[in-house]
């Protein structure tokens, strides 16, 4: 059985980990979560490296920096963190961060903290499990929260989203 570990903070204004679980438990089975929350952003880093010590095979890491300067700062030192933790254990973390400032109010925020949480829990799913699908989807422009970009030029040369000049 696969463990999937969700790492999130209390500073962030919406329970993320919630969306994630909740997804992730219409998607499939095969798996267990392990989940661990930690004060703030910069926290996420060893938060993600316990999980992976109890047998983790990948993290969802969860973190919303807020308006502020230093909020940036903190947002960028975590994601360095991360990433330092992903290439020490070999393992994925998918980080799922919103900034506050993304949404022009609380009730936008919260919509998107929600999408973005359970798209990504698809792609941890798809990581561990159907990788193939995210191999189709290589190229296409997709995000999560907002819509998507879409591909630049069409897979028979047409146009898609580029804009031509």
């Amino acid at each position: 059985m696969k463990i999937i570990g969700i790492a999130d903070t209390t500073f962030a204004r919406y329970d993320m980990g919630n969306s994630i679980e909740d997804e992730l438990g219409k998607t499939g089975t095969g798996f267990r979560i392990e989940r661990y929350t930690v004060p703030g952003i910069k926290d996420l880093p060893v938060a993600c490296m316990m999980l992976f010590e109890r047998g983790a095979d990948l993290v969802v890491a969860c973190g919303m920096p807020g308006r502020k300067p230093v909020d940036k700062i903190s947002a960028q030192v975590a994601s360095t963190g991360l990433m330092e933790v992903q290439l020490k254990f070999g393992r994925h973390i998918i980080e799922v961060f919103v900034h506050e400032d993304e949404a022009k109010d609380d009730r936008e925020l919260a919509w998107l903290c929600d999408r973005r949480a359970r798209e990504h829990a698809l792609n941890a799913f798809n990581l561990l499990f159907n990788p193939e699908v995210l191999k189709r989807n290589a190229g296409k422009g997709l995000r999560q929260g907002y819509a998507d970009a879409g591909e630049a030029l069409g897979e028979k040369g047409g146009s898609g989203n580029a804009m031509r000049h």
